[in-house]
């Protein structure tokens, strides 16, 4: 895939352009709305889902289901970011009004690690080809992991990057608006918000980690690796809101997801064997993640005994930051 400059440049301007619409819309702190999330995110699925037409149109069908692909397994994994999140921000009380300020410099984040990984993911790959064998067993252990280890439960405390801010700099107990940073008798001091902040960018980091090597295992193209990234991220503050308070309904997704990671990790262990179709790994993983939603919304809807909780049964961001 010949890809010139021209194109980076234009896909960088149409993020920069949609993060500054994005940034105007929300310049005053609100509590964001489901109304509002559904709205944005129909907005972001809307620009990721025309770019893979943009693709198509541009490169043909091969690269477009590429980056379908890619865009699918980023956009089901960011769902497993969303239910962190929501403990991240219980966890530190988080005003809802602040929460998309906080989401928002997160994307921003998310972004410039993300292609500093697929830069060093692309020229591994192209150095030393029997890399893509051990991103493989990585997905593979890592989603064996994922599915025996969904009740796990995480403690932001215990986080080596808190500890490591707060020896940096004093936080205090206490919100000032939307500030990250204030002075205090002539003294920077961090917010709560600033912590939280932290552990958002360290979250986004740990999942990246999962995330790219399994969009490598789609596509070697480093175009649609970062790209299908981006429009998956863009869109990741409005799937928080929108999702927050139903995570209680995703029950088997935790599975769902580790499922994708198997697949997309023998996928890659079988390139010297068997090439799979992009046509059928789009449509393994489309399939795995509707039936652990499917399951899930069946085995949590009302009359129904609620199982027990898992990893993602906790109390929404509604609840806890009140």
């Amino acid at each position: 895939m010949n890809v010139p400059l021209w194109a980076w440049f234009a896909v960088l301007g149409v993020i920069a352009a949609m993060l500054a619409v994005d940034l105007f819309a929300h310049r005053r702190a609100h509590v964001v709305g489901v109304r509002e999330a559904a709205l944005w995110s129909a907005v972001w699925v809307t620009l990721g889902l025309a770019f893979g037409a943009v693709v198509w149109w541009w490169q043909g069908a091969e690269f477009a289901g590429q980056y379908y692909a890619g865009y699918l397994i980023e956009k089901s994994l960011a769902v497993d970011n969303v239910f962190v999140f929501a403990i991240i921000f219980g966890y530190f009380a988080v005003p809802p009004q602040y929460q998309h300020r906080v989401l928002f410099y997160g994307v921003l984040g998310a972004l410039v690690f993300r292609g500093a990984f697929i830069a060093a993911g692309s020229v591994l790959i192209a150095s030393f080809a029997w890399i893509l064998y051990v991103f493989g067993a990585f997905l593979v252990l890592t989603g064996v992991r994922m599915a025996l280890h969904r009740a796990e439960t995480i403690d932001p405390e215990r986080s080596l990057a808190l500890r490591a801010l707060r020896r940096l700099v004093p936080v205090t107990d206490d919100y000032h608006g939307h500030r990250f940073l204030i002075r205090r008798a002539g003294e920077l001091v961090a917010t709560p918000l600033l912590a939280v902040l932290v552990l958002v960018e360290v979250t986004d980091v740990v999942f990246a980690v999962d995330s790219i090597p399994a969009i490598f295992a789609v596509t070697s193209e480093p175009f649609l690796v970062f790209t299908s990234n981006a429009f998956a991220v863009l869109g990741l503050r409005a799937m928080y809101f929108l999702l927050a308070d139903l995570m209680h309904r995703f029950v088997h997704l935790k599975l769902g997801l580790a499922l994708v990671l198997v697949w997309v990790g023998v996928k890659m262990l079988l390139l010297e064997v068997y090439k799979i179709p992009t046509g059928v790994s789009l449509a393994v993983v489309a399939a795995i993640l509707a039936t652990a939603v499917i399951t899930s919304w069946r085995a949590t809807r009302p009359g129904r005994r609620t199982p027990p909780p898992s990893h993602d049964d906790r109390e929404t961001p509604a609840t806890m930051a009140s």
